[in-house]
């Protein structure tokens, strides 16, 4: 099974086009960027976004290319909110949801993507549209929790891109299952990075009152 991953991976790297290779390159620039809390991360995830955007719709998949304009629409919003800070804070800080913001994050996202999953195996003929639907509305979700600074946005992202993992296989996207579970050690990463810079930040607080 992991030989036919990694040859299937192979062979669709070299099937890659110039633009699709540099959309990967910045999809990676942003995950490392954003660990590191950099505004940078939003210059590579607009670059990325913009790039998948045109590829998707080219190649006629217009829900996957409309969901790359939200994400395109985050990197803009993101920069601006990271940028402008939060009150008297000049960065805007890390911060933690609690229970019950979490649940209805996690409701909400359940519930659509059920609605949605439905809808796609009774009007399409969409391969697993329960998860589809599930990885597409979290990792909209997510993406928002990011541009907040949201520390748990990372716990997501695991949980997200651990399904893709699944879903590209399935789909014969080796490549692509190989950077999904890339990204999941990134996002584990970026929990403990985000996680002791939040910690400073609550010592540094501290140290002022």
């Amino acid at each position: 099974m992991l030989d036919t991953i990694i040859s299937g991976a192979i062979e669709y790297a070299q099937t890659m086009s110039h633009w699709e290779t540099t959309a990967v390159i910045l999809g990676v620039a942003y995950l490392v960027l954003a660990m590191r809390q950099s505004q940078w991360c939003w210059y590579a995830a607009f670059g990325s976004t913009a790039i998948f955007s045109w590829l998707f719709f080219d190649v006629s998949l217009v829900m996957e290319s409309a969901l790359n304009v939200y994400y395109l629409a985050m990197a803009v919003y993101g920069w601006l909110a990271w940028r402008n800070g939060a009150g008297d804070q000049p960065d805007l800080p890390v911060q933690r949801w609690n229970l019950s913001q979490h649940g209805i994050a996690i409701g909400s996202v359940i519930l659509i993507s059920l609605l949605s999953g439905w809808l796609l195996t009774n009007n399409t003929s969409a391969a697993l549209p329960y998860l589809d639907s599930f990885t597409t509305w979290g990792a909209i979700l997510t993406t928002w929790m990011v541009t907040r600074k949201v520390l748990e946005n990372w716990l997501y992202w695991v949980v997200i891109d651990a399904v893709a993992i699944y879903l590209y296989i399935d789909r014969g996207l080796y490549l692509t299952a190989v950077l999904m579970a890339l990204y999941v050690v990134l996002a584990v990463a970026g929990y403990f990075m985000w996680l002791n810079a939040m910690r400073t930040q609550q010592q540094d607080a501290e140290a002022m009152a």
